[in-house]
């Protein structure tokens, strides 16, 4: 017996209605739910956006059942930025939070992942596997060799993250020359509590479900957390080295997924 098609297609926003509904997106988690800011969000039309959306691709995934001239058809989005990209436009989101000159030094294809959202009706369902698997075909298109980006805590209060913080220090840090270094406007230490006073099943139920997803593909965190006020968040920089991940997260991007997208 057949299953029924699924409603869901992801690709490259190819249009401005596909643009401005993926910041129509962002705008309801980023502002409305997590209470973000920023210098370039139209509140009047509830959109967020900043300078870096024109030189990114931006991955959509699109419910079909929804008309786009309302402009909520994307129900998820990744903002992706690639090496070559960002050398002509002259830096990456992440150097306003993170020292990467130990990034840019290894030479190697790199892949910034961003604004990542799925419209809180569809979360814990496929939408994030379907996005997934969307990337993965992209990362291989494109022979990116590291995938990097920050992860946020939802409040700028350490306190009480200091337990998955001090987790993702003491068992995640990235290897010395990826090590990238939270700048010290917003500088955020992360060894907060001892090793020996850590818990890990404790630790992972307080850490969001994106940092978890990307340490099970054997991710790594730079040193520091940085302070971001202006989205009221604590982030993590995120770090995967293709080269270096097992034979089993490697699947992740190599295997052929059977989901129709």
């Amino acid at each position: 017996m057949n299953s029924e098609p699924t409603p869901f297609r992801v690709r490259l926003a190819e249009c401005e209605a596909d643009i401005l509904a993926a910041q129509r997106l962002r705008y309801r988690v980023f502002i409305e739910e997590l209470g973000g800011d920023g210098p370039l969000v139209d509140h009047a039309g509830r959109f967020e956006r900043d300078e870096f959306d024109p030189v990114n691709d931006h991955l959509v995934l699109i419910d079909r059942r929804r008309d786009p001239a309302r402009l909520d058809h994307v129900v998820g989005v990744y903002r992706l930025l690639r090496w070559d990209r960002a050398a002509a436009f002259g830096r990456y989101y992440c150097d306003g939070e993170y020292d990467l000159a130990r990034l840019r030094a290894c030479g190697r294809r790199a892949l910034e992942l961003g604004r990542s959202c799925v419209a809180a009706e569809l979360r814990g369902g496929p939408a994030m596997f379907l996005l997934w698997n969307a990337l993965a075909q992209y990362v291989l298109d494109h022979r990116i060799e590291i995938l990097f980006g920050v992860a946020s805590f939802h409040g700028t209060d350490p306190a009480p993250l200091r337990l998955p913080l001090s987790w993702l220090h003491h068992h995640h840090l990235a290897p010395p020359v990826l090590r990238v270094r939270a700048r010290p406007e917003g500088f955020q230490r992360m060894d907060l509590i001892p090793p020996e006073g850590l818990d890990r099943r404790q630790a992972m139920a307080a850490m969001p479900a994106l940092i978890k997803a990307y340490l099970r593909l054997g991710g790594f965190v730079g040193e520091g957390a940085f302070i971001d006020r202006d989205f009221n968040t604590t982030d993590v920089f995120l770090l995967m080295d293709t080269a270096a991940m097992s034979h089993r997260h490697k699947g992740f991007y190599t295997r052929k997924h059977e989901a129709r997208v």
